[in-house]
């Protein structure tokens, strides 16, 4: 479901990428929508600074991108798979095997970018 980012969601996104500059996107003009598929496709370089970037997340700030997701705000369609399983790594870890297979069935469900 599109969406214009709140100032919650540009704050936590300028964290996770400090690099952060502009609310749209170089290569489409268009702005983004979620906070994830441009930290994984434009900012983070590679599967290992994804995740070294999620980790900066606290528990109250993974808590609301898993609600996010839960109510269908966050799109991860545009998410590469090696990123996703990043992601979802880190929510077994965090927060528990179930959680993460929500996410991931979402994730399945909602492939379309």
């Amino acid at each position: 479901m599109p969406r214009k980012l709140s100032k919650k969601d540009i704050d936590l996104l300028q964290q996770l990428a400090p690099e952060f500059k502009s609310l749209d996107c170089e290569g489409s003009g268009a702005p983004y929508r979620s906070i994830l598929p441009p930290l994984a496709n434009h900012f983070a370089a590679s599967e290992k600074d994804f995740r070294s970037r999620l980790e900066k997340l606290n528990m109250e700030e993974l808590q609301y991108l898993l609600l996010l997701i839960e109510n269908g705000s966050e799109s991860l369609g545009c998410i590469p798979t090696d990123y996703m399983q990043v992601f979802i790594d880190l929510v077994i870890e965090k927060i528990g095997e179930e959680k993460a297979e929500e996410v991931f069935r979402t994730y399945v469900e909602k492939q379309k970018c």
